[in-house]
C-alpha cells in the first residue's frame, strides 16, 4: 500500500511539472496576470474593476423622444437632441436616452453631469454633412488646432459615461468617397485636406466609462480621448470597412495625453490602427503644453479584426510609458506591435509588455521610420527617438515577416525580450545587431530555436 501511494505521488509531481513547463509548440494563451506595470510599479486596484455602470444610479433619464424628437432617419434632429442635453443639465444632470429607431445629427455637446445611453436597437446616426459640425478649438493628429467636432463631445466632463447597447454610426460612405477622390488627385495629400468628423471625442475629463455601445462607420477618428485621466472602455464593439470601400484613418481607440487607461472585452475591425497612442509631434513637440506622455496603459482580453497594427504608438507621440498588452487575440492585423519613428520628433516608447498572444498578423513586430508626413521646420539637427524595455512574450502567431525593422541613425533601440514565441513566418530573418542588449529565450521561428 505505502509502494502504491510512493507511485501516485510520484505521477502527481510529475503531472504538475509538465504543465507548469512551457515550450513553444505548447503556447496557446497563458493567462498569468501580472501585478505591476513593465516598470515593476503595482497595478492598482482601479484596474482590477471592471464592472459595469447601472445608467440607472446616474440620475433622471431624459428620452430625447420627450423633448422633440421623432423617429424619422431621413431628419437632422441635432437641435432637438442638443437641446435634450441641455435640459438634462439645467435640472443638474442626468442620462440622455436615444431609444430604440434611427435618430440623425450633426455634432452633440455634453455638459457636466450629463450622460449618454443608447438603447438596443437605437442609432445615434451622424449627419454626412460637414457643415453640422461646427469648426472649434480641438485637437487632432498630435496638434492642438481648429478642426471640426466629433458627433459626440464631452469636454471637462468628469464622469462622463456612453452605457447601452445600441449603436453610434457615423454614416462615413461620403467622407471616406471623397477623401479617396482626392487622394487620387493629388497622393501626397494629408488627412487634413478632406473634411471630416470624428465620432467621439472625449477631452479633459477624468472617471470616464463607455460600455456595451458598438462604434461603426466613423468619417474619421473612432473614438479619442485627449488629456483624460482614469478612463475605463469595457466591451465595445468598433468597427470600419476596409473593403470595398476602405474608411481612411478610422482608428478604433487613440489614446492622446492620458494616464490610467483600461480597454478590455473589445473587439476592433477598422482601415487604421486600432489602438494608437498619440501625444504630440514636431521638431519641439516636448516644449509644448498642449502635449504629453501617455502613462499606464492596460489592454486585455481584447479581439483584433482587420486593423493596420494592433498596437501602435505613433506618430504623433513623445512618451509613452507602462502600455500593458494582454490575452488578446489577433486575426487579421497587417502588425501585431507597430513602434513608429517619425524622423521630426523626439519619441521615448519605454516598459512596453505585449504578452499572451495568439493568432494571425503580417509582422510580428515593425519598426521603421514614419516618413509618410513630417516637418522639421528648419530643425538642422535631427531629433533623437528611443525604444527600450519592449518585452513580448507567450505568443503564439502566424505572420509573414517575423522581424520587421529598418532604422535609421536618429532611433536607438535597446533592452528588448523575446520569450516562450511560437512563430510560423513566410520571413523569419532576424539581425540581433539592431537592438542592443536584446534576449531571446524559448522563441522557436519555423520549428526552429533561435539561439
Amino acid at each position: 500500500m505505502k509502494k502504491i501511494s510512493l507511485l501516485i505521488i510520484a505521477v502527481l509531481l510529475l503531472s504538475c511539472n509538465q504543465q507548469t513547463k512551457t515550450t513553444p509548440s505548447e503556447i496557446t494563451e497563458i493567462k498569468t496576470q501580472e501585478a505591476s506595470f513593465p516598470d515593476g510599479t503595482p497595478i492598482s486596484d482601479w484596474f482590477k474593476d471592471d464592472s459595469k455602470i447601472n445608467p440607472s444610479d446616474l440620475g433622471k433619464f431624459y428620452p430625447i423622444t420627450d423633448y422633440g424628437c421623432v423617429i424619422d432617419s431621413t431628419k437632422i434632429q441635432t437641435e432637438a437632441i442638443q437641446y435634450t442635453i441641455d435640459e438634462a443639465y439645467r435640472n443638474g444632470g442626468g442620462v440622455v436616452v436615444i431609444p430604440k429607431g434611427v435618430f440623425l445629427s450633426g455634432a452633440l455637446f455634453f455638459k457636466p453631469n450629463t450622460h449618454l445611453h443608447v438603447e438596443e436597437g437605437a442609432v445615434l446616426k451622424g449627419s454626412d454633412d460637414i457643415k453640422d459640425y461646427p469648426f472649434i478649438a480641438s485637437r487632432i493628429e498630435g496638434q492642438s488646432i481648429e478642426y471640426f467636432s466629433a458627433l459626440v463631445n464631452a469636454k471637462a466632463v468628469d464622469g462622463f459615461t456612453i452605457t447601452g447597447t445600441g449603436t453610434i454610426d457615423g454614416n462615413g460612405l461620403n467622407y471616406w468617397k471623397a477623401f479617396w477622390k482626392r487622394r487620387e488627385e493629388n497622393p501626397k495629400c494629408t488627412n487634413l485636406e478632406v473634411s471630416r468628423p470624428r465620432l467621439v471625442f472625449i477631452w479633459k475629463c477624468d472617471n470616464v466609462q463607455l460600455q456595451d455601445v458598438k462604434l461603426r462607420n466613423s468619417g474619421f477618428w473612432s473614438s479619442h480621448y485627449y488629456q483624460c485621466n482614469n478612463v475605463k472602455v469595457l466591451d465595445l464593439r468598433i468597427t470600419s470597412p476596409h473593403e470595398p470601400i476602405k474608411a481612411p484613418s478610422t482608428d478604433a481607440i487613440d489614446i492622446d495625453v492620458c494616464n490610467n487607461v483600461l480597454v478590455k472585452g473589445c473587439y476592433m475591425a477598422v482601415n487604421d490602427d486600432a489602438i494608437a497612442l498619440k501625444g504630440g509631434k514636431g521638431p519641439w513637440a516636448d516644449k509644448d503644453p498642449s502635449n504629453g506622455e501617455n502613462t499606464n496603459i492596460i489592454i486585455e482580453n481584447c479581439e483584433f479584426g482587420f486593423c493596420h497594427a494592433a498596437l501602435t504608438n505613433g506618430s504623433e507621440a513623445i512618451h509613452n510609458k507602462n502600455i500593458l498588452m494582454r490575452n488578446c487575440k489577433v486575426t487579421d492585423a497587417k502588425r501585431l506591435l507597430w513602434l513608429k519613428m517619425r524622423p521630426d520628433t523626439a519619441q521615448h516608447y519605454e516598459y512596453i509588455t505585449v504578452e499572451n498572444i495568439t493568432g494571425q498578423a503580417h509582422s510580428f513586430i515593425y519598426i521603421k521610420p514614419w516618413t509618410q508626413f513630417f516637418d522639421l521646420k528648419g530643425r538642422e539637427d535631427e531629433p533623437l527617438s528611443y525604444s527600450d524595455h519592449i518585452t513580448m512574450r507567450n505568443i503564439n502567431l502566424e505572420c509573414d515577416i517575423f522581424y520587421d525593422m529598418k532604422i535609421t541613425q536618429y532611433d536607438k533601440l535597446s533592452n528588448f525580450t523575446f520569450e516562450n514565441i511560437k512563430v510560423t513566418a513566410k520571413n523569419g530573418d532576424y539581425d540581433k545587431s539592431i537592438i542592443d542588449n536584446i534576449t531571446f529565450n524559448n522563441v522557436e521561428v519555423n520549428g526552429e530555436l533561435i539561439q
